[in-house]
C-alpha cells in the first residue's frame, strides 16, 4: 500500500509558515541566552527580562508609543470614517474625486516624504501662529493620525459599499434624523470594519519609525526609535526579550479574539437550533 504524497499546496503552505515563524522562534530562544553576544549561545538564562524591566528608557518609550498609538488610532478612525462616508455616499464630483485622491495618497507615498512634509508644516505653523512651540507627543500624534486615517478610510469604505441603504432609509422614514440613523443603524453595521481599522492604525502607529523620527522631539522618543538606535550600536539581548514579550502579547490577543468569536458562533448556532 503506497503512502499518499502530500499535495503541492500543503507543502508550500508549510514552507511559507516556516519562513514566517522560524525567525520569531529563533528570536524567542535567544531571548533566554545568557551570553551578552546575541549570536553566541551561552546557556539558558532569564536575566535579560529582569534587566529589561529595570531599563527606564525602554519602559518610557513603550509607554509613550502605546499612548501615541491609542490616541492616533482613535483619531484616525474618526477622520477615516468621515472620509469613507464622503467617498461612498456623496455623488460623483470633482471635489469627491480630489478628496479620494488625497486620502489614498499616503498609501503609496514614501514615509520619508510624509515625515519631511509634516516637519516643514510644523515649522511653518510655529513661525506663523506660534504653535506648536516644539515637537513632541502632540506633533507625533497629529502625524500618525494623518497617515493612519488613509488606511482606516480604505477599510471602512469597503464595508460601507456593502451596507444595505434601504435599512437606513427605513429609519429615516420612521422619523429618525440622519445623525440618529448613522449612529443607530450605520455604525453597528460597520462596527467590524471600525474595529479592524482601529487595530490596523494602532499597529501602524506603534511600528512607525521614519515619520516619528521627523516629528518627535525631546521627551517623545518612541519604542521603534529606541530599538533602532540601540541596534545601530549593537543588538542587545534586552531587545530580544522585548520582542518576545510583544510576540506573546499579540499571540494572546489573537487567541482571545479567536476564542470569543468561536463562543459567539457556537451560541448563534445553538439559538438557531432552538428556533
Amino acid at each position: 500500500m503506497s503512502m499518499k504524497k502530500p499535495a503541492f499546496s500543503s507543502v508550500m503552505l508549510w514552507i511559507g509558515l516556516l519562513f514566517l515563524y522560524a525567525p520569531m522562534l529563533i528570536l524567542v530562544i535567544y531571548s533566554f541566552n545568557a551570553s551578552k553576544l546575541v549570536t553566541v549561545w551561552g546557556g539558558w538564562s532569564g536575566k535579560w527580562y529582569v534587566e529589561l524591566f529595570q531599563d527606564t528608557q525602554i519602559l518610557d518609550a513603550v509607554w509613550t508609543s502605546l499612548r501615541i498609538a491609542f490616541f492616533s488610532s482613535s483619531m484616525a478612525v474618526i477622520l477615516g470614517t468621515m472620509a469613507a462616508f464622503v467617498m461612498t455616499r456623496f455623488r460623483h464630483s470633482i471635489s469627491k474625486m480630489t478628496l479620494s485622491n488625497m486620502i489614498t495618497a499616503p498609501l503609496v507615498m514614501p514615509d520619508v516624504i510624509i515625515g519631511l512634509s509634516l516637519l516643514l508644516l510644523f515649522v511653518q505653523m510655529a513661525d506663523l501662529i506660534g504653535w506648536p512651540l516644539e515637537r513632541g507627543m502632540t506633533t507625533v500624534w497629529i502625524a500618525h493620525s494623518t497617515f493612519c486615517a488613509a488606511y482606516v478610510a480604505v477599510v471602512v469604505s469597503s464595508r460601507l459599499r456593502e451596507v444595505d441603504r434601504s435599512i437606513e432609509e427605513a429609519a429615516l422614514d420612521l422619523g429618525a434624523t440622519p445623525l440618529q440613523s448613522f449612529f443607530l443603524i450605520t455604525v453597528p453595521m460597520i462596527a467590524p470594519a471600525l474595529a479592524a481599522g482601529w487595530l490596523l492604525a494602532f499597529s501602524l502607529s506603534l511600528d512607525d519609525l521614519v515619520i516619528a523620527s521627523f516629528t518627535s522631539g525631546p521627551g517623545s522618543t518612541t519604542l521603534p526609535m529606541v530599538v533602532f538606535s540601540s541596534v545601530r550600536l549593537g543588538v542587545s539581548p534586552k531587545i530580544n526579550a522585548l520582542a518576545t514579550l510583544i510576540i506573546l502579547a499579540v499571540s494572546l490577543t489573537a487567541f482571545i479574539a479567536w476564542y470569543l468569536a468561536r463562543r459567539s458562533e457556537k451560541r448563534l448556532q445553538q439559538q438557531m437550533k432552538e428556533v
